[in-house]
């Protein structure tokens, strides 16, 4: 890889050679086969686009010469989100493609399905994109890496906002009654602290299944709540800023990231409605003006023009393919001739403070061998009708003392 403003922005130190290493399965001397699921197809095939652009980005790299002289050979496999298909096919990728490494496979009940399978194989199952807490668990799955923010980790950071800007509000929750809302939940509490039962007056959920949300609404509105922490997917993100409007409930609005794409949540909702909503992210939205001149933004708009032109550079899945796609590269290449699935494990727990590209000012990433979770930072976001404005500094999720 030679993205020179990226790779001199790392600061990372290359991980030890070994003169004559023995190269794992799925590796040779002119290749490094990797693959992957995704839900090319189903429920959830709108997020597709990342695996797309994970495949747009490895053909870059090849073209420019791939990995220390060796091309990378992806294999992405459709599971149209769905676990069963999911064990299908990536049984067939370690048994049959037999590939190096598993890198950038999305969800969490597909990753799930093959949780255990992966670290019984030996296989790393890395920079998963799903923000499940379960995933840092270095002591009994150690295979398993994610990259995507985790939802226990944002939602304590929600908490911690909201002590400081309501300190004595009356709040109301809406979350889906799924690991990923119950993580939400969690860490919202956790970093409410000793105030979460006193501040909390009403927790509503919802199942995927249902039709609407407005009875959930209207329940929560009732309750008298001046503080709203809406953990919801998409669709219900949407419906829940609309019914908040058609109620005339104006409370401190705070929406999960998940939901606060301005593209697929925001407008479908009206951007009226939405003004005044806070989130928190970890990553540069493309359309907003104040990162034209980012050497990292530049790379990425350039990148996706030439290599991936069919792609909303907004949609927050072409992002998230790009960042995956690029760690990949970057631990792959630090791995030199040592390409052992050993080592490429003993590398990326070595990651330290690492800037991603379209990551926020402050926002790094670090993996140890002792924790997981990547992320420790988010910046609190505030939607002003065009895009998200950020409020204050970056926030830790520490809540220790």
């Amino acid at each position: 890889m030679r993205i020179s403003t990226l790779a001199l922005a790392l600061g990372l130190a290359a991980a030890p050679m070994a003169a004559q290493a023995q190269n794992a399965q799925g590796v040779t001397d002119k290749e490094i086969k990797i693959g992957n699921t995704m839900p090319y197809s189903g429920p959830a095939s709108a997020y597709g686009i990342q695996g797309k652009t994970e495949t747009a980005y490895y053909n870059m790299i090849n073209a420019k010469g791939g990995v220390n002289g060796r091309k990378i050979n992806f294999i992405s496999y459709d599971d149209a989100y769905s676990p069963p298909k999911t064990v299908e096919q990536t049984r067939k990728l370690v048994e049959q493609d037999e590939i190096f490494a598993n890198f950038g496979s999305l969800g969490t009940p597909t990753n799930t399905a093959i949780h255990k399978y992966m670290n019984q194989k030996k296989m790393p199952h890395l920079f998963v994109s799903t923000g499940a807490a379960k995933w840092n668990d270095p002591k009994n799955f150690p295979y398993t890496i994610p990259l995507y923010p985790n939802y226990l980790m944002e939602g304590r950071v929600a908490g911690k906002y909201i002590l400081q800007a309501k300190p004595n509000g009356k709040i109301a929750i809406l979350y889906q009654n799924d690991d990923s809302g119950k993580d939400y939940v969690k860490g919202f509490k956790e970093g409410l602290g000793d105030k979460a039962a006193s501040m909390i007056v009403k927790e509503v959920s919802y199942e995927v299944t249902d039709p609407t949300i407005d009875s959930q609404m209207v329940t929560l509105k009732q309750s008298g709540a001046d503080v709203f922490y809406a953990m919801s997917t998409p669709k219900f993100g949407a419906q829940a800023i609309r019914k908040a409007a058609e109620l005339g409930w104006k409370p401190l609005y705070y929406i999960v990231s998940v939901s606060s794409s301005i593209k697929t949540v925001l407008e479908p909702a009206g951007v009226e409605n939405a003004i005044g909503l806070v989130t928190a992210v970890a990553t540069k939205i493309p359309a907003d003006p104040r990162w034209a001149d980012a050497p990292d933004m530049k790379e990425f708009l350039a990148f996706n023009k030439q290599w991936n032109p069919s792609a909303d550079p907004n949609d927050g899945s072409v992002g998230t393919g790009y960042m995956s796609a690029w760690l990949t590269v970057k631990v792959l290449e630090m791995c030199g001739n040592n390409l052992t699935r050993e080592n490429l494990m003993k590398v990326v727990t070595s990651l330290k403070n690492v800037q991603m590209p379209l990551a926020l000012p402050g926002v790094t990433l670090t993996i140890t061998p002792d924790n997981y979770a990547g992320y420790d930072k988010l910046q609190i976001m505030r939607f002003d009708g065009k895009t998200w404005e950020p409020l204050g500094g970056v926030i830790s999720a520490d809540v220790k003392g």
